[in-house]
């Protein structure tokens, strides 16, 4: 994606239409540019909304940018919240309860790659040369249906390419999280990394870790939330050298770990949040399990998302070769190995581990290598899901529980542990003996097993 690499398929460039008749903010956004304009501050849209109208992607959180205080800007408006106002943000909520972000014009007067101070009273021209990238410092006025592009972002856009403002390297240090996102751009977009911005970002990536790791687990998100082909965009990570210094255990990730990023497919709403983290789990996966728990505190995961993430890694590494195996034989898989995969990743998460499963084997299919077939995986799938909802493959499943074995003398603790499983196992072969009857004579052999005193107790009581 840099001067001699192909951009990745995808993205689009605006045509040779009318660009200002794609420039269309919200009613409320217009309302609240033109409450500052009739106070005397100038004010333009700026920022993302604009260049994805341009490219004519609907874009629903449209910025402002104003020569207004933050505190003129509270001042004008009913409710407001101070989302960043020692930056000079402040949301202000329109009749909906919606917020809107409004930025005071501003320069930077001191940073450290990470952190910005700013100066307000600055005009549009410094506000925009302060921005990362050319196709992002794009200005557009309601009021006077203008544009305003001092770096020639529309020719960029027009051209698939990613290039810095002004000085690439300057920009770069300023905040070393613009490297990764105009990869993520790039990647998102189809476009090509210019030259000299490519090299400055190689050249920022050994002060990346002076990033928080909350900026770089959110830039992570944002890259696999927005981008398609989200293996491409880790995959310049890797070659630029951001890997390496963000994190290590991935500076050698080969590209079909990344590829298998790109085998789960589009989707929007909470299937948009489930993909987001099967991607994360497709990626850190390829870190050494015992290392795992330990990157995923470094890089700020909530606890939820770390259980889920080191869960189905652990499941893939458990199964995956067994399930594959079986899926490429000309054997097919019997119901009780369905069942008792189904009850080690268990009813609720079986989907999701076969989801990671498939996009291995589809990246794998991709490259000429061997891997089950997609009917193969689809088949299982729904058998899976079959033996889910209609068979008992769960502790809780089982026609009698821990009170049942109390009763019957056996302690709580290790031992009915190891006898509840053995009553699982023994449905999962066969889910007709989950009846009560069944169930108490297994659990007085399964306990005779290893403790006789016990089995002479059950022996007693159930008159067997």
């Amino acid at each position: 994606m840099t001067g001699n690499r192909p951009a990745p398929d995808g993205g689009a460039s605006p045509g040779d239409g009318d660009l200002l008749s794609r420039l269309r903010p919200p009613v409320p956004v217009l309302r609240i540019a033109a409450r500052l304009e009739e106070a005397g501050h100038e004010t333009w849209c700026v920022g993302g909304a604009v260049r994805d109208a341009l490219l004519g992607i609907t874009h629903l959180d449209w910025d402002l940018a104003t020569a207004a205080t933050p505190q003129q800007v509270q001042r004008l408006f009913r409710r407001t919240v101070a989302v960043g106002i020692e930056f000079g943000t402040v949301g202000v909520l329109d009749d909906a309860g919606r917020m809107h972000e409004v930025t005071t014009f501003r320069r930077d007067v001191q940073t450290d790659g990470r952190h910005a101070v700013v100066q307000f009273g600055a005009s549009l021209d410094e506000d925009l040369a302060r921005r990362d990238l050319t196709i992002n410092a794009i200005a557009f006025s309601p009021r006077h249906r203008t544009l305003h592009d001092p770096y020639d972002g529309r020719g960029d856009l027009a051209g698939r390419v990613i290039r810095a403002v002004g000085n690439p390297e300057a920009r770069m240090a300023e905040d070393r999280l613009r490297a990764l996102r105009a990869i993520r751009f790039a990647a998102r977009f189809g476009f090509r990394i210019e030259d000299s911005t490519w090299t400055a970002i190689v050249a920022s990536a050994p002060w990346m870790g002076r990033l928080s790791a909350e900026r770089v687990k959110q830039e992570l998100d944002k890259t696999f939330e927005q981008v398609d082909r989200a293996g491409g965009a880790l995959a310049l990570w890797r070659d630029s050298g951001a890997l390496e210094a963000l994190i290590p255990a991935l500076a050698d990730a080969p590209d079909s770990l990344f590829a298998a990023l790109d085998c789960l497919p589009m989707a929007v709403g909470p299937r948009a949040q489930a993909r987001r983290l099967l991607r994360h789990t497709i990626l850190l996966g390829h870190v050494p399990s015992a290392d795992l728990p330990d990157l995923l505190r470094a890089l700020r995961f909530s606890r939820a998302e770390a259980r889920m993430v080191s869960k189905l890694a652990g499941l893939w590494r458990e199964l995956g070769d067994e399930m594959g195996t079986l899926l490429s034989s000309s054997v097919r898989p019997d119901d009780i190995t369905v069942r008792r995969w189904v009850a080690r990743a268990t009813r609720l998460d079986v989907g999701l581990l076969l989801r990671v499963a498939e996009a291995h084997w589809a990246a794998r299919r991709a490259d000429g290598d061997s891997a089950p077939s997609s009917a193969s995986v689809r088949s299982l799938h729904r058998r899976a899901l079959r033996a889910a909802y209609r068979d008992p493959v769960a502790i809780s499943d089982l026609a009698i529980g821990g009170e049942e074995l109390r009763q019957l003398g056996v302690p709580a603790g290790p031992e009915m542990a190891r006898i509840l499983q053995g009553l699982l196992n023994v449905v999962l072969v066969d889910p007709t003996r989950n009846t009560v009857h069944c169930l108490r004579s297994v659990a007085v052999e399964l306990a005779s097993r290893e403790l006789p005193s016990a089995a002479q107790d059950l022996t007693e009581r159930t008159g067997s």
